[in-house]
């Protein structure tokens, strides 16, 4: 009796609920304890509902522990035994097998109070240290620390191949009120499969995989994957380090947006998707070519639907399986970084999926998303929407942020959707949405969310910025917080892209109809920090591709398509192109298919490539077309309101230099088509879309134009122009002494122009 007292120190009940798999402390009874006696030792007990034996092995002896419970709880008294003290349990079945293993409850907490009251705070910024699945060394022994929020549960269990997925063995214990689980596994190494079995609080059992996994299977597999996160050996340091004295606003940024999984395809195997290694070189390698200085990546973080595009997130800390390992993708950063290119991640904060193996209904509530359908759902995606005003969740998506800068070396992040979440009545009819406290429709925890998120990205990681994709005239979307503003460093300008897209997709005759469709852009140019996309938004879903937009027979379409570009390339902004755009093809972009690479074949697409190629490296090179994007003294009307013959021209400026611009938007030679020009100098053409290495028709200047003593424009002098049919020429002043005195005097000049 004396040494069953010994064995049996738990309260009944609490013995009870663990064996029914509703406690939250198992550690209090499982694992080694000292022994309530006058007699020095220390009592170790052991549960496996289907042992029918179970030895301890220590240093000193093995033990043939006692089964103090029919349902499968052990225990043995080791007399004069201290803690801590290393012992390994083998249990022993009916059928005669065995499963040998170290205990898991014989570990101290891996997380400290500071953590899980930084968790509740919501400001916990390396959240990704902490939750989810850690290989570290606890007591000289090397396992893995696991971590997961759910505080409804009432019991949450690791399983995996290494307990036979079964979740009465590995039940983990609550940090204090945090809702935060925890267990430490010894002998457990990286490459471990893994999810969490939760039970709820209405007794439903529910399998899950780690909201802060690293790796997770490819689909349609859906277990994680315990990783390090620390075994790769970077070698951008010399990029990281330049990367935080550089003024991004007055540096030139060409950016190439991809999808990875179709951006080729092995033509031996086209249903299979390259490797992060093989992009890393063959991606890499034509980004540098062509002469962009970012790539943006639709979003990698792991997703279920290759339909979706990787805008619907299952692991948001686990790049995409589909094309390698997190190291693998770690080496295809440092590829871009070492070829001297920038990474932008495309990021969703917005909404999550409904697949019932990650967020949706984590522990039995609605934990991550709203509970209430007028907040809880967007309907145009099916997707939920994540609950900005609970405090973990807040947490849980800025450390996310941070996780991609930190851990891999991301330069942006590309913010998708940002409308949908500052609007409460986003796509959603009267009595369908809730008002804020003051009666607005604006979603203020959301914006304060987004506030938060941009100053801890420009605080914590200098040279890293941030894109939103926001679709509204929201005001301050790239002002700081202190302004009222969101805190973004740029903004998609959606208007110029479906304004510009729009003008160009009419016939040349009626363009005249619509000129202030094209200039209308420039009335806000500068209210705010923009990018000028041309994404894959536009070449999907029955839009077309950029070619096919363009109106007239075919020499006409590769006509409006380098003007398009060339426009697009002088006008204020930061620029962005969608993959395939050097390709030209006819057919819209497929997820399912990779680029058409034989297309350059064509004579008139390899013309194409020769000009783009051209373009991105006249824009890199001249200061003029990027030093002064969000400075109104970077650009100047020479005239804007010349709608019945469809020309604009401008002067783009930097510090010391500038350039003039001219664009005629019809397929009609215009002779001898005056322009004011500020300098009485000779200037000359250093691009013209119309040229025969372009596929052309050749028609120009000569290459040099001579200034002549002609008011025109507001200006002393002009300029004489033969501008192509559907071209565009970027004119340069020969021996030019522009300066800043000079720029604010043309500035002055605009009153009198447009």
């Amino acid at each position: 009796m004396e040494t069953e007292n010994l064995l049996i120190q738990p309260k009944t009940q609490d013995i009870e609920r663990l064996l029914n798999g509703e406690f939250s402390n198992p550690h209090a009874i499982l694992g080694a304890h000292p022994l309530k006696h006058p007699a020095q030792g220390v009592v170790v007990r052991a549960f496996h509902p289907d042992a029918v034996q179970v030895d301890l092995q220590s240093d000193r002896a093995t033990v043939r522990m006692t089964r103090i419970h029919p349902g499968g709880l052990f225990a043995a008294a080791l007399m004069n035994e201290t803690l801590p003290f290393d012992y390994r349990l083998t249990f022993t079945f009916s059928n005669g097998e065995t499963w040998e293993r170290r205990d898991p409850y014989a570990y101290l907490p891996t997380l400290g109070d500071m953590d899980v009251y930084l968790l509740g705070e919501g400001s916990h910024r390396r959240l990704y240290q902490r939750l989810g699945a850690h290989p570290c060394v606890q007591n000289g022994r090397k396992g893995v620390a696991f971590a997961v929020w759910a505080p409804a549960a009432k019991r949450v269990s690791i399983i995996g191949e290494f307990n036979g997925w079964d979740g009465r063995l590995y039940p983990m214990r609550t940090i204090g009120s945090s809702g935060v689980w925890e267990l430490f596994v010894p002998d457990m190494d990286a490459g471990i499969l893994y999810k969490y079995e939760i039970k709820t609080a209405d007794g439903h059992i529910r399998v899950k995989t780690d909201p802060c996994a690293f790796a997770m299977e490819a689909p349609p597999k859906t277990a994680s994957i315990v990783w390090d996160m620390e075994r790769y050996q970077w070698h951008d340091s010399e990029w990281l380090k330049t990367r935080q004295s550089k003024d991004l606003r007055r540096s030139p940024m060409a950016i190439y947006e991809v999808h990875l999984g179709s951006w080729l395809r092995p033509a031996q195997s086209p249903t299979r998707w390259l490797t992060y290694r093989d992009l890393a070189d063959k991606l890499v390698k034509h980004v540098r070519e062509l002469g962009f200085t970012h790539i943006e990546l639709l979003p990698i973080a792991e997703h279920p639907f290759d339909g979706s595009w990787g805008y619907q997130v299952t692991g948001y800390f686990a790049p995409t399986a589909r094309f390698g390992t997190p190291d693998d993708f770690k080496y295809f950063v440092d590829q871009c970084h070492q070829n001297e290119i920038g990474v932008i991640l495309d990021w969703v904060p917005a909404h999550f999926p409904k697949d019932d193996y990650s967020l949706r209904w984590f522990d039995g509530t609605a934990l991550y998303e709203h509970f209430d359908p007028r907040q809880a759902e967007h309907k145009d995606w099916g997707t939920l929407i994540f609950n900005l005003g609970r405090n973990e969740v807040r947490n849980f998506l800025l450390a996310n942020a941070l996780f991609w800068l930190d851990q891999y070396h991301i330069d942006a992040l590309r913010v998708d959707a940002v409308a949908s979440m500052i609007y409460l009545d986003y796509s959603r009819n009267d009595g369908e949405w809730i008002p804020n406290r003051y009666g607005g429709k604006e979603n203020l925890e959301a914006i304060e969310f987004l506030q938060l998120m941009n100053e801890a990205v420009y605080a914590q990681f200098p040279g890293c910025f941030t894109i939103a994709e926001e679709s509204t005239d929201y005001a301050g979307v790239t002002s700081p917080k202190y302004h009222g503003g969101l805190g973004f460093g740029f903004k998609w300008n959606m208007g110029w892209m479906h304004d510009t897209l729009q003008y160009f997709s009419k016939d040349p005759v009626h363009r005249k109809y619509h000129h202030n469709t094209l200039t209308f852009s420039m009335l806000y140019a500068y209210s705010e920090n923009f990018v000028l996309p041309l994404s894959h938004d536009e070449v999907v879903h029955g839009k077309g591709s950029l070619l096919r937009k363009m109106p007239g027979d075919r020499w006409q379409q590769f006509a409006n398509l380098r003007l398009l570009l060339a426009y697009m390339f002088t006008h204020p902004g930061k620029k962005l192109l969608f993959m395939g755009t050097e390709l030209a093809p006819d057919y819209e972009w497929s997820h399912d298919f990779g680029l058409d690479w034989d297309l350059p074949k064509d004579p008139l697409r390899q013309q194409f490539q020769f000009f783009l190629r051209d373009l991105l490296a006249l824009y890199r090179s001249e200061p003029t077309l990027w030093e002064r994007d969000h400075d109104p003294r970077g650009f100047l009307w020479i005239t804007c309101d010349d709608s019945a013959q469809s020309v604009v021209s401008y002067i783009r400026s930097s510090d010391t230099s500038y350039l003039v611009c001219a664009c005629n938007f019809t397929p009609v030679v215009r002779y001898d088509y005056h322009i004011g020009v500020p300098e009485a100098r000779a200037y000359k053409e250093i691009l013209n879309t119309d040229s025969d290495l372009y596929g052309g028709g050749n028609v120009g200047n000569w290459g040099i134009l001579n200034a002549v003593p002609q008011p025109f424009h507001g200006f002393a002098q002009s300029l004489s122009l033969t501008l192509p049919p559907l071209g565009c020429l970027i004119l340069e002043p020969i021996d030019q002494s522009f300066d800043n005195q000079r720029t604010e005097k043309i500035q002055k000049q605009q009153l009198n122009l447009c």
